[in-house]
C-alpha cells in the first residue's frame, strides 16, 4: 500500500522541526553514512588484475594518506623511475619533492600530504643518468576525512637494523631474558619441546633427497629455532646443524630450487633460520654455502617481483609467504659487505613495496580478508611478522594502520568463536570453529592494540590459541594480561565498504542462540580465492549453516572446482538463463547501503554488472582447457541481457530474514532463484522447508512474485568433487521467462521449541507475527519496501513516498533512499541513505 503526503509549508517546517529532535540519528552506528548517488554510466571493473594506468588520478578517491605512487610497468621505459609531486600543476622547485630514481614502480611519500588538490609525474632514467621526458601530470584530491597512517623512510629503518645475531626476532627482545628464567614454568613449554623433541627423533639423513620434504624440514626447524631462542638448550643448536650439515651436502639445482612457487622460500626459510640463530658458531664455508643458495633465491625473485608485484591486484603466495621469506633473507645479509651494495636495494623494495600494498592489497581498510575468509588463516603468519619487526626496528607502530584496527573486529564478526565461518571464498566452508592460528592472531591483537574484540575472541577460543605453534615464541615472551569483555555497544550489523561484506549476528555473544548472514557483494569480483557470488548470503544458526555456498574446495580448478563451486550456481543467488557470473575482476558487485538498530539491519546489494560475459582472464582460460570445460551458455557461462539485479535483505531480529530482489534485462529470462543446504528441502507449492534434527531447529522458507515459479531440488552436483564428499541440496525457484521480476523471500528459523508465525498476505502486504512487510512485487509499479512492527516503533522504508513515523511526516532527503528509524543504545533515531560509491583503484574513465 502506498500513501502521497501533500501538506502546507507551516506543517512541512513543524514536521522538520519535530523530527530534527525526535528523529536523530547521533544515535545509530557510525557504519550507517548517507554516501553519494551511483554515476550512471558504470565502469567495466573497478579494479585491474594488473594495473594499466598510473595511481592515483582525479577519479581514484584514496584510501589512505598518503598514498602510494604507483605506475605500469609497461610505461616503465628506462632502468629506473623517478617521481615528483606538488600542490602546484607547475611543479616549481621550492614546493615540488623529486625522489631518488629507482628500480621499481612506486613511490611512498612517507609523509602526510596536506588536503587538497595533488599533482604528480614521473620520467624514466637510465643507470647512467639519462634522464627521459616527464610524463603527462596526474592529479587527484587528499580530503580531510582519508584515514591517515604514514610509514617511515627506508632511511630510518636501515638505520635502526640490528648488526648482531641473531635478529630475526628482534622485537623480542625486550623480555627475552625474563621468558628464558620463567620457561619452565610457562603453560606452553611441554607443547614448545614436544614439537622440539619430535624434530630432534627424527633422522634427517634418511632422506634420498631433503629438499623433497623442504615443508617438512622448515617446521622441524622452526620447532627448534623456539625452543633453542628460549631454553638455550645445546642439544637443540647441535640438531640445527645436523640439519644444516645435511642439507649442504646435497647441492639443489635451479630446476628444483625453482620448480614451484612456495619451493624456493620453503627451501629457503630453513637456512634463513640457522643462519641467523648459530651465525656465531657456523664455519666460513657453512656460511658461504646458506649465502650463496639465499643470493640465488634472492636474485631470482627480485627480478621476477620487481615492477610486477606493485602493479598486480593480489598475488596470493607472494603476500602469503614468499614476501616474509625473502625479506628474512635480506635482512641477515644485508650487512655483510660481499652483499651489501646488492642487497640493500632488495630490502628497500620489499620495505616500500609493504608500504605500498599492505596489508590486504592497500585498497582494504576494513580488517576482512578481501581475497576469501577461508584464506586469511594462510597470510597470518606475514600479518604478523611483518609489522612488528618493521615497528620494533622504525620505532613506528605498524600496526595502527585501519586494516589492523579493525582485524579483531573482523574476526569476530566473520569467523566467530565456537561457530563455522559465515565468509566467502576457497575454503571457507571448512571447519567447525575458527582455526588456531585465527586465535592465536587474536590474542596478538589484543596485546599489541588493546583490542577488546580480539580479546574477547581469543579468550573464547583459549585452548585454540595454547595449541597454535605459530605464535608461540612471542607468547612465551609477550605474556601481558588484556580485557576479555565483549564491548557491551557491539552493532549487530558491520559493513565493510572496502571488501563488499556485510556481517549481522542477532546474538553475537552466544553462539547457542545466534542467527548470523553473511553478504557478498564486492567490487574484487572473483578472483583466484574469491569466487563468482555477487549478491550471495550465507545463514547460519547455533554456529551451524542453514543455507550456505555449496561444493567442496579439494583443488584450485579441477572441473568440479569451476563448475559446482566456483560457479555462481553454487551460491545462493541467482543466475540469468542458466548463466553466471564470469571468474574475473570485471564481474563485480557493490554493497550500496547497509545500516542497522536493535530491531531491524539492512543491505542492499548491486549486481547489475556481475554477469559480463566469459572469463577472460588467461590464468582461468588455461584452467577451462585444462579441465577440458567449454564457456558456452550450457555450461553456464556467456552474456545476459540482464540490466539490473538489486537484493535487499532484512533480518527482523532475532530470526526473520527478509530479502527482496528487483530484476530487469532487455528482454524476457529465465531468472533461477538459489538456495543450497547441508539437508533436504520438503516443498510445498511457494513454501520449502529444512530440518537440523541434531541442533533442534526448523528452517521455512516462503516465496512470492507476480511471476509464475516452481521449486525444483536435487542432490547432484554438476561434476561431483573428485573425492566423495556428504550430499548437499540444491533448491531452484525457476521462473517463467519475464523482462522485469520481483521476488519477496521470507526466510524464517525456529528453534523446536518455537512455533514459527504463519505468513498472512494481502495483497502486497505481508503480516509475519509481529512483523508487517509492504513489498511492491509487480515490475509495473516503482519498487517499494515497507517493513513495520506492531509492539514497537521500528520502520524500514525503501519506497518514494515519505513515511510517518511516531505520527509525523519524515521529509525524504532523497526520493529512492533507504530508511531505517529503529533503536540504538536505548535511544530511536533516523537513518537515511542513499548509494554509496566504493573508491577504486581502476580509473573510471577508460
Amino acid at each position: 500500500m502506498k500513501t502521497t503526503f501533500r501538506f502546507s509549508i507551516l506543517f512541512h517546517l513543524f514536521a522538520c522541526l519535530f523530527l530534527a529532535t525526535a528523529c536523530s540519528d547521533d544515535t545509530l552506528p557510525a557504519t550507517t553514512d548517507p554516501g553519494t548517488e551511483q554515476p550512471e554510466t558504470a565502469p567495466d571493473a573497478l579494479h585491474d588484475k594488473t594495473r594499466e594506468k598510473p595511481y592515483p588520478k582525479a577519479d581514484n578517491e584514496l584510501y589512505i594518506n598518503p598514498s602510494p605512487f604507483i605506475v605500469p610497468q609497461a610505461m616503465k621505459t628506462g632502468d629506473k623511475l623517478q617521481f615528483a609531486f606538488s600542490q602546484s600543476k607547475d611543479f616549481p622547485d621550492t614546493e615540488t619533492t623529486v625522489s631518488t630514481p629507482r628500480q621499481w614502480c612506486m613511490y611512498n611519500p612517507h609523509q602526510t600530504l596536506k588536503s587538497g588538490i595533488w599533482h604528480w609525474r614521473f620520467r624514466s632514467v637510465g643507470n647512467n643518468g639519462t634522464e627521459q621526458p616527464w610524463s603527462d601530470t596526474y592529479s587527484f584530491e587528499v580530503k580531510d576525512e582519508t584515514p591517515k597512517f604514514v610509514t617511515p623512510t627506508f632511511e630510518t629503518f636501515i638505520k635502526n637494523a640490528p648488526r648482531t645475531h641473531p635478529r630475526l626476532f628482534c622485537f623480542l627482545d625486550n623480555g627475552l631474558e625474563q621468558a628464558r628464567r620463567n620457561v619452565k614454568s610457562h603453560p606452553e613449554y611441554k607443547q614448545l619441546t614436544g614439537r622440539a623433541q619430535t624434530a630432534l627423533n627424527t633422522d634427517y639423513s634418511l632422506l634420498p633427497n631433503p629438499y623433497d620434504e623442504a615443508a617438512k624440514i622448515k617446521n622441524s626447524v622452526q620447532h627448534l629455532y623456539q625452543a633453542y631462542h628460549l631454553i638455550q638448550d645445546k642439544k637443540y643448536a647441535d640438531k640445527l646443524h645436523e640439519i644444516l650439515t645435511i642439507l649442504l651436502s646435497c647441492p639443489v639445482s635451479d630446476s628444483q630450487l625453482f620448480a614451484s612457487n612456495f619451493g624456493a622460500t620453503d627451501i629457503a626459510i630453513s637456512f634463513i633460520e640457522i643462519y641467523d640463530l648459530l651465525y656465531n658458531e657456523l664455519t666460513p664455508e657453512e656460511k658461504l654455502g646458506i649465502e650463496d643458495l639465499l643470493m640465488r633465491v634472492s636474485r631470482f625473485y627480485f627480478q621476477s617481483n620487481c615492477g610486477r608485484q606493485e602493479n598486480h591486484i593480489f598475488d596470493n603466495h607472494f603476500w602469503q609467504h614468499n614476501m616474509r621469506v625473502l625479506f628474512q633473507a635480506y635482512f641477515i645479509l644485508y650487512d655483510k659487505a660481499t652483499y651489501t651494495e646488492e642487497i640493500l636495494p632488495m630490502l628497500e623494495y620489499y620495505y616500500e613495496i609493504w608500504s605500498a600494498r599492505a596489508p590486504a592489497s592497500g585498497f582494504n581498510r576494513d580488517g576482512i580478508w578481501h581475497n576469501g575468509t577461508g584464506y586469511i588463516a594462510t597470510n597470518i603468519k606475514t600479518l604478523y611478522y611483518i609489522p612488528s619487526l618493521f615497528a620494533y626496528v622504525t620505532r613506528s607502530d605498524f600496526l595502527k594502520h585501519p586494516w589492523y584496527l579493525n582485524a579483531g573486529k573482523a574476526l569476530v564478526y566473520t569467523s566467530p568463536p565456537h561457530s563455522k565461518s559465515i565468509g566467502f571464498g576457497d575454503g571457507s566452508e571448512s571447519g567447525n570453529e575458527p582455526s588456531r592460528v585465527l586465535a592465536a592472531f587474536a590474542d596478538f591483537l589484543a596485546k599489541e592494540n588493546t583490542d577488546p574484540y580480539s580479546g574477547w575472541y581469543a579468550d573464547q577460543c583459549k585452548e585454540l590459541v595454547l595449541q597454535d605453534y605459530e605464535f608461540r615464541l612471542y607468547r612465551m615472551i609477550r605474556t601481558q594480561s588484556y580485557t576479555t569483555e565483549l564491548p557491551s555497544n557491539a552493532p549487530k550489523l558491520i559493513w565493510y565498504k572496502d571488501a563488499g561484506e556485510v556481517a549481522i549476528h542477532t546474538h553475537l555473544a552466544n553462539p547457542e542462540q545466534d542467527m548470523a548472514i553473511g553478504f557478498r557483494s564486492s567490487t574484487f569480483a572473483s578472483g583466484s580465492h574469491t569466487v563468482a557470488n555477487q549478491n550471495c548470503f550465507n545463514l547460519l544458526y547455533k554456529g551451524v549453516d542453514v543455507y550456505r555456498s555449496s561444493g567442496y574446495y579439494q583443488n584450485f580448478s579441477d572441473a568440479h572446482n569451476l563448475m559446482s563451486y566456483r560457479h555462481t550456481r553454487a551460491h545462493n543467488t541467482i543466475l540469468v538463463n542458466g548463466i553466471g557470473q564470469p571468474y574475473s575482476l570485471k564481474g563485480y558487485g557493490n554493497i550500496t547501503r547497509a545500516m542497522g538498530g536493535d530491531h531491524i539491519s539492512y543491505c542492499l546489494g548491486d549486481a547489475s554488472h556481475a554477469y559480463s560475459g566469459i572469463s577472460d582472464d588467461p590464468m582461468w582460460v588455461s584452467a577451462f582447457a585444462t579441465a577440458g570445460i567449454t564457456q558456452i551458455p550450457e555450461n553456464g557461462f556467456g552474456k545476459t541481457p540482464l540490466t539490473k539485479y538489486l537484493r535487499h535483505l532484512l533480518v527482523l531480529h532475532p530470526h526473520t530474514l527478509v530479502i527482496y530482489d528487483e530484476l530487469e534485462a532487455s528482454e524476457a529470462v529465465r531468472w533461477d532463484w538459489l538456495l543450497h543446504s547441508p539437508t533436504r528441502f520438503t516443498i510445498e507449492k511457494n513454501t520449502t522447508a529444512t530440518e537440523n534434527s541434531s541442533k533442534g531447529f526448523k528452517t521455512t522458507v516462503h516465496q512470492f512474485s507476480d511471476s509464475p515459479f516452481e521449486f525444483s531440488q536435487t542432490d547432484r552436483f554438476v561434476v561431483p568433487p573428485a573425492t566423495p564428499a556428504p550430499d548437499q541440496w540444491h533448491l531452484t525457484a525457476t521462473y517463467t521467462p519475464c523482462a522485469q521480476n520481483r521476488i519477496l523471500t521470507i526466510i524464517q528459523i525456529t528453534p523446536d521449541s518455537e512455533q514459527a508465525p504463519a505468513i498472512v498476505r494481502t495483497g502486497d502486504g505481508f503480516q509475519c507475527g509481529d512483523w508487517n512487510i509492504q513489498a511492491v512485487l509487480s515490475p509495473t509499479q516503482p519498487s517499494e519496501l515497507i517493513v513495520t512492527n506492531r509492539t514497537n516503533s521500528t520502520i524500514f522504508s525503501y519506497s518514494p513516498d515519505n513515511p510517518l513515523i511516531d505520527g509525523s511526516v519524515y521529509l525524504r532527503k532523497s526520493p529512492r533512499s533507504s530508511l531505517l528509524y529503529d533503536e540504538s543504545n536505548g535511544r530511536y533515531g533516523v537513518t537515511e541513505q542513499t548509494d554509496y560509491t566504493p573508491a577504486s583503484t581502476r580509473a573510471t574513465n577508460y
